[in-house]
């Protein structure tokens, strides 16, 4: 299923978000088309019922976001989002039943730009898709501690898989904070730090260590031995 490029938006705004949603299971697709078709704001060009299909569709449509699920026919959603980053085709939101689903480190690993559950509200996955368009990283609010505990599950290397080069200590301390999936203005209230400082700091952190967004930043955390289980 495909939809036309996109129309304006209403007034002179600017155009909707146009998103591919790549799901096994037609009701999924069925009920987010027809709430984002609500919005306004968000667009859905096309419908996708394995990976392979994912794929072949960002590539022909250029969405600006993929929602995809991970367990699908065929090629799954951390392949599908493997090659989607590497081609730049589209930014990756992960939506599946994490309880089902032990792939959320290799889903980020693939370069997803967020983690999403689908027992989320509604309201909150349309929100991560617009924040995900937007260039930024998001993780469900329970998927940090759900993503500690599955850290600490791992047997932990002999020596960190990466080392953290060309930041500072303040810098460290952030990127520490930032594993431990706090928020900016946690961050600022830890540090005692305004806001707008710790946006700072994050932001010279994604381009010193060269992340997408703030969830590679999570991951980078915790590769480093700066966050542990």
């Amino acid at each position: 299923m495909t939809a036309p490029g996109p129309a304006p938006a209403p007034g002179g705004g600017p155009p909707p978000v146009r998103v591919l949603l790549a799901d096994d299971q037609p009701l999924v697709r069925t009920a987010l088309t027809m709430v984002m078709a609500e919005t306004g704001d968000l667009e859905v060009v096309g419908e996708a019922g394995d990976g392979a299909e994912a794929v072949r569709l960002a590539r022909e449509l250029a969405p600006d976001v993929v929602v995809m699920d991970i367990r699908m026919p065929g090629m799954d959603g951390i392949e599908a989002t493997r090659r989607l980053v590497a081609d730049g085709a589209a930014r990756v939101v992960v939506l599946t039943t994490f309880d089902d689903d032990d792939y959320v480190y290799g889903a980020l690993r693939a370069g997803a730009s967020g983690f999403l559950v689908k027992d989320m509200a509604l309201d909150d996955i349309l929100g991560a898709v617009r924040v995900v368009a937007t260039g930024d990283g998001l993780l469900a609010p329970s998927v940090t501690g759900r993503l500690i505990k599955e850290f600490a599950g791992r047997p932990r290397p002999a020596a960190p898989s990466r080392e953290v080069t060309g930041v500072t200590g303040r810098e460290r301390e952030v990127l520490a904070l930032v594993g431990a999936g706090l928020t900016n203005a946690e961050i600022a209230d830890r540090l005692t730090i305004s806001v707008a400082t710790a946006k700072t700091y994050v932001t010279r952190l994604l381009a010193k260590l060269g992340a997408r967004d703030r969830v590679q930043l999570v991951i980078i955390a915790y590769e480093t031995g700066l966050v542990t289980p």
